[in-house]
């Protein structure tokens, strides 16, 4: 079986197929059982890559997908494969903590060695909470790997415009964002693929499927029981459907796709694959397999060849007019409600995140607790990150610093404020409360050109809550900050 699929140049010396064959349904087969057998499972993933599908995804939580792939390069090396040179990649997803160089080394050796590589091909960053910041130690201490030769490229999966933008913004080199992207899930379209387009990064879309149920199969079928869903990729795309607005809306995108699908002489899926694939920021599309258990290649290679015409995409957009959006922005199923996610609720697994500040007593005042960074001049000053004085939360002016001296994304206003919100965020929930009790924002620029910048990321996050605000130009900010920004909540929540 000898597919030519399109081939996809996501940096001048990284080529791969623009669909990625994804592994994390190997977790799901491996639920109720033993592992699946590395050298037999190995082998089919060998006949994917001589037909083309050579570029595998997968991560360090996917049950043994790493080491089922290390036995794939293994016969890659050994010749087995000839001219084929399967391409990995696969994905770090530490709980938030210190993210020391000597904690990112051992996730990256741990990579290296499952998939018994010198270099791994893409290694991508997932993070669970952007209050806590050591995602930019993470991704500093990666990039300084990725320069010792320990890996080709970076990645993150899930980060939203603005993080995505912060991050490219402080200069680290960002390859890839892995986000979910779809004709359901349509978030990526937006303000994260104009984020890519200005930083040169490719999304690598997965659920581009709905884990299966954009397809013939579910065309025209009667909504099926919570029961008769049973694998975790349908449990997660379910959820998504619901989300939409539920399974007779779902039906009807799943007849437009029909049509089109009739007149190319095409699947349901090729149409589905297609429309991502076309989408401007998208470079590859990820595809999942159950190793062993379907085959889905020929179908797949089938996205190719043809072209949606204006009379496709006009039947679409009618079919997803009557959607709801997916609500949140990128990656937020896996931060806040509604967990449009396998296990459907991760507030118990967010819970136990550590807090980036810890709250303590103010000596002498029993309605009085503060909080402090650890900067060296908050006793130099004589002032504290933040206070809470019975039901009220003051929290000082906050500049773009990371750790004690770092000035992050120096010149990028936009990218500032978005830290210093989370900043803000992680100092307010120290002391029990959260942004929806933020009652004022004082916002200080040094260049009134950046107004509409700061004012967007402000309203990302308090565009529902809507506190009273002030903005002002000030002559110049200590140090080489474009923002600052202090703010002040209620609650009556108890101190964690």
């Amino acid at each position: 079986m000898n597919i030519p699929l399109p081939r996809q140049r996501l940096a001048a010396d990284f080529e791969v197929s623009r669909i990625v064959t994804g592994l994390w349904q190997v977790a799901d087969m491996e639920r109720d059982r033993a592992p699946l057998d590395p050298v037999s499972t190995s082998a089919v993933l060998a006949d994917y890559a001589r037909a083309g599908f050579d570029t595998f995804d997968m991560a360090d939580h996917y049950g043994s997908a790493e080491l089922i792939t290390g036995q794939l390069l293994a016969r890659a090396r050994a010749g087995e494969l000839g001219e084929h040179r399967p391409v990995a990649f696969t994905k770090w997803c530490p709980t938030p903590g210190p993210m020391t160089p000597e904690v990112v080394r051992a996730g990256v050796q741990e990579r290296q060695q499952r998939l018994g590589v010198e270099c791994i091909d893409l290694l991508q960053l997932h993070w669970w909470s952007f209050e806590h910041p050591g995602y930019l130690d993470a991704l500093i201490e990666l990039n300084l790997l990725r320069e010792e030769g320990l890996i080709r490229h970076l990645g993150v999966t899930n980060f939203n415009a603005l993080h995505l933008d912060l991050v490219a913004a402080h200069g680290i080199p960002i390859l890839t964002n892995q986000v979910s992207f779809s004709v359901l899930d349509r978030r990526a379209a937006g303000e994260l693929s104009q984020v890519c387009t200005r930083h040169g990064i490719h999304l690598l879309a997965y659920g581009t499927l709905a884990g299966g149920l954009l397809s013939e199969r579910w065309l025209g079928a009667a909504e099926p029981a919570p029961e008769d869903i049973t694998d975790w990729s349908k449990m997660k795309y379910r959820r998504f459907i619901d989300s939409i607005g539920g399974w007779s809306v779902f039906q009807g995108v799943l007849a437009a796709l029909a049509a089109i699908a009739r007149r190319h002489g095409v699947s349901i899926s090729n149409v589905a694959n297609r429309w991502v694939l076309d989408q401007p920021a998208v470079g590859c599309a990820i595809i999942g397999v159950r190793p062993g258990e379907r085959d889905h290649r020929a179908d797949n290679a089938r996205a190719f060849g043809w072209t949606l015409s204006a009379q496709d995409r006009d039947g679409l957009d009618a079919a997803l007019a009557t959607t709801r959006p997916v609500p949140g922005d990128c990656g937020d199923e896996y931060r806040r409600p509604p967990f449009l996610t396998a296990s459907g609720d991760l507030s118990h697994h967010l819970s136990t995140l550590p807090r980036v500040y810890t709250a303590e007593p103010v000596p002498g005042d029993a309605q009085r607790l503060r909080v402090s960074s650890g900067s060296r001049w908050e006793p130099i000053c004589g002032y504290s990150r933040a206070v809470r004085h019975g039901d009220r939360v003051f929290v000082s002016g906050t500049t773009a610093t990371h750790r004690e001296d770092t000035v992050v994304a120096p010149g990028h206003a936009a990218a500032q404020a978005t830290y210093i919100l989370d900043k803000i965020a992680a100092s307010l929930a120290a002391l029990g409360a959260r942004l929806e009790d933020v009652v004022m924002t004082r916002i200080y620029l040094a260049d009134a050109a950046d107004c509409e910048a700061v004012s967007r990321v402000h309203g990302q996050y308090f565009g529902d809550i809507r506190p009273a605000n002030v903005l002002i130009e000030v002559s110049r900010l200590i140090g080489d900050y474009r923002v600052e920004i202090e703010a002040e909540a209620i609650t009556t929540r108890p101190v964690p």
